[in-house]
């Protein structure tokens, strides 16, 4: 996307650090290191109504202090803004579609797309529906970023430096609140989407037909955990549309914002009479793309003191341009999020008049379509880039920015929940003040974008789940296919009711775990999605919370850090119970005999089976499907592991016949294959001892900075990225960390996030994320945390304020 021109300031600065020597390094080191932040003494804060107290412990970790709303979130925008500007930038830029003012031509065809789709143009709607809190609390928060750019225009970030002395300019505007609703239409996007899996299906359809299909996208097991036991599960799927998915899906999943194979989430909550403490215990880690800096940030908003004017007391996981926490507790209760996944997005097929292009058919009329333009300026250009949207009742219609289909004349129009109305905003902060499970529920109401499972645990004993989301009721079929727009009959006729959303509160098991895997079951009266994970992580997670009668906060971390592979203790027997003759290919076999199926990175089990997993699942498919199909296919995750099991119990199925040969193959045949392929390509990358092809090797995290640390120069590189480091885990482990096979085993994605909150006593609560709380390079907090996560290790949350004054790292007193 940017690397071409990455690759150029590169050389540049690198060429540039070599001629001017010592005094260039002196020059970058006060570059790298001004913008540190002042957390110590005090500074004035114009718009402040009374004095704030900011205390960094020694994570860290800013626990803020103020007398009122406005001052606890102005406060807050402006200690985001110390730590992680250039994120929020960056973000801002994606959210509104304008990475291009940024970075140039590259980005170009990225912001057609959300233009088109009209993230901006949403959230500005979100904006205006919000009530006059909601609303001054976002003004507040940009009040406090702003604060921070008066006063640091002249020592930003060391990203800005650098863009800046290779001539990469633009106006940093002040923050406005349109800005961070933006970014809730990015992460929607991220977490919302099946428009991917829809066009893989229609290629998979094209080569060998919608029967077949049916053996691929297998349904969920009857055998692993549903979160609400008592419904749910999909009607069953229509076939008119099957054959109408043309030839898109390609250049469509082109336009994903790099989704990897693993995304998800764990969370489960504990009640008190099978906890040690006697009162609940939460657990929550969601799993998303790695990078660098951490997606999160730790931070404790304190009303001081709290009255029903200030009512805020909360610590957690938020967002950098985004006010409040998403994931924590407050006083009184501790909350959790996994992405559900239901289906909202769906692709209509539009006929347009031939006699008028402005026009589209519905119900044997003609309609206009709605034409607006959008200015994207061009980092070195002078004229901005008009882009032309047409917009159907449907929603926008991609054709312009699908290079496949500028092909076609059927237009092609993309609905999605997220682009209507929404008020995840009041959602978020009426969340952060909830007291029990009825305001929990009720805050929940408007978190419409992007579907979560949230758990749920308070002081008071009680454990809880609330599934939500607008999920559409749609008239006829289930959103697999791109549908007929012109005939009225696959139309969205309505949402899925709130109060009809699966809950539960205090179930007799005396836990919840939701792991992206089936919310409901079949009985279940509405549609919410075709294909949910296959269910391994919920069935340990479950396994290990029932192995005792009750359960401390250690025993939580540990399942958190587990790193047991279900699939791999299921999948295993079928190579042992081969004989081989290649001694090399023996003694690997004897590796994964006395291995324990846990994936840790000092083991050679691990490296062995998932090597041998994906070519067992190539020569399965490859023949049938060919390789194009395969690298969307063959990504890693669930379901890969799901089909391959499913597969393997079935040794007569017509998939084991490879039909590039004459013969007819058996299972075995293919197994064997398989092994001995893995067994090659591990002896040609690791060399010709089994036992020093461990899992560290080859499963590595890289903590990678979203611009400069992709230059492809290693000294540029080295000042902003991490890594690599051995990772533990494994796809579809506890410790979901994640890869695409197709391009090895390196981590993709991560559980961003560990929180455990003890209900008992707030202060026994744990948490980490992945980096460090600063953005900014060579700061001691930019990535002190990874070493505690790689090695499974917390940090304690400290809620009162005397145990934050024992770690007190430095203390800030903003002024009026």
């Amino acid at each position: 996307m940017i690397g071409r021109w990455l690759l150029r300031i590169g050389r540049i600065l690198l060429i540039l650090l070599v001629l001017i020597g010592a005094g260039g390094a002196f020059w970058f080191y006060r570059a790298s290191r001004q913008p540190f932040p002042l957390t110590q003494g005090e500074i004035p804060l114009p718009g402040l109504r009374a004095p704030v107290t900011v205390i960094r412990d020694r994570w860290g970790v800013p626990h803020i202090y103020a007398s009122n709303l406005h001052d606890l979130f102005m406060a807050q925008g402006f200690v985001h803004a110390q730590d992680r500007f250039w994120q929020m930038e960056f973000w801002r830029h994606i959210g509104t579609g304008r990475l291009s003012e940024m970075l140039g031509a590259t980005t170009l065809n990225q912001d057609r797309f959300i233009r088109t789709l009209g993230w901006p143009r949403a959230a500005q709607r979100d904006l205006e529906a919000l009530g006059s809190e909601e609303r001054g609390i976002l003004e507040a928060y940009a009040a406090g970023v702003n604060a921070y750019l008066e006063q640091n225009r002249d020592r930003l970030p060391l990203e800005f430096t650098l863009f800046r002395l290779f001539g990469r300019r633009w106006e940093i505007e002040p923050w406005r609140p349109l800005h961070t609703v933006a970014w809730a239409k990015v992460m929607a996007w991220d977490l919302g989407g099946n428009w991917e899996d829809e066009l893989l299906n229609a290629r998979i359809v094209q080569r060998i037909g919608p029967e077949r299909l049916a053996e691929i996208v297998l349904p969920y097991p009857a055998d692993r955990p549903v979160i609400v036991p008592t419904a749910v599960v999909e009607t069953p799927f229509p076939e008119e549309t099957a054959r109408a998915l043309l030839d898109l899906g390609r250049d469509l999943r082109r336009m994903a914002l790099g989704s990897a194979p693993d995304r998800g989430s764990n969370n489960w909550v504990v009640a008190g009479w099978r906890s040690i403490t006697g009162k609940p215990i939460l657990a929550n880690d969601p799993h998303l793309d790695i990078q660098m800096p951490s997606i999160w940030y730790e931070v404790a908003l304190h009303c001081e003191p709290v009255a029903p004017e200030c009512p805020i007391r909360v610590a957690g996981a938020s967002f950098p341009g985004v006010p409040g926490v998403i994931i924590g507790h407050n006083d009184r209760i501790a909350w959790g999020v996994t992405n559900l996944g239901p289906d909202v997005q769906d692709l209509y097929m539009e006929r347009a008049n031939p006699e008028n292009p402005l026009q589209v058919e519905f119900q044997g009329k003609w309609e206009p379509v709605r034409v607006i333009t959008e200015e994207i300026r061009v980092a070195g250009q002078a004229e901005p880039v008009r882009l032309t949207v047409r917009l159907t009742r449907h929603g926008p219609v991609i054709n312009d920015v699908v290079e496949a289909l500028t092909r076609t004349q059927t237009l092609y129009a993309f609905r999605w929940t997220a682009l209507e109305p929404s008020g995840i905003v009041r959602a978020l902060l009426r969340l952060n003040r909830a007291r029990n499970w009825e305001e929990f529920h009720e805050a929940l109401r408007d978190w419409d974008v992007p579907g979560q499972n949230f758990v749920y645990a308070d002081v008071d004993g009680h454990i809880g789940y609330q599934a939500t989301g607008r999920v559409p009721i749609r008239a006829k079929g289930n959103g697999l296919v791109p549908a007929p727009g012109w005939s009225g009959e696959y139309e969205w006729i309505g949402y899925v009711p709130y109060e009809a959303m699966p809950r539960r509160l205090d179930p007799p098991e005396g836990f919840i775990v939701t792991a992206n895997n089936a919310v409901v079951d079949p009985s279940y009266p509405y549609f919410l999605a075709a294909v949910w994970d296959y269910g391994d992580r919920a069935q340990r997670i479950t396994d290990l919370l029932q192995a005792k009668d009750r359960l401390s906060i250690d025993d939580v971390a540990a399942i958190q850090n587990d790193t047991f592979s279900l699939a791999a203790q299921a999948i295993t027997p079928y190579v042992l119970n081969l004989s081989f003759e290649d001694p090399t290919v023996r003694r690997a076999q004897e590796i994964l005999q006395a291995w324990d199926f846990r994936t840790a990175p000092d083991q050679a089990g691990p490296a062995i089976f998932e090597t041998f997993l994906k070519h067992l699942l190539h020569e399965t498919w490859v023949d049938e499907l060919g390789e194009e199909i395969l690298k969307d296919l063959l990504t890693g995750g669930s379901h890969n592991r799901y089909w391959a099991r499913w597969a393997l119990a079935q040794p007569e199925l017509p998939w084991w016949d490879d039909l590039r040969t004459p013969q007819r193959e058996t299972r075995d045949d293919i197994v064997r294959r398989a092994f001995e392929r893995a067994v090659a390509e591990l002896r040609a990358r690791l060399g010709e001892d089994p036992r020093a092809w461990i899992w560290g090797k080859v499963h590595t995290a890289s903590f990678t900075h979203g611009t400069l640390g992709q230059s492809g120069i290693g000294p540029i590189e080295a000042i902003f990225n991490r890594g690599p480091y051995p990772a533990p885990g494994t796809s579809g482990a506890v410790n979901n960390v994640g890869f695409n096979i197709q391009k090895g085993f390196a981590v993709r994605s991560l559980p961003s996030l560990r929180f455990i909150a003890s209900t008992a006593s707030w202060s026994d609560s744990r948490f980490i994320h992945t980096t460090g709380q600063s953005g900014l390079p060579y700061h001691p907090h930019y990535d002190d945390f990874i070493p505690m996560w790689l090695k499974g290790e917390y940090h304690p949350m400290l809620w009162s304020r005397e145990e934050v004054e024992r770690n007190v790292e430095g203390i800030l007193r903003l002024q009026p």
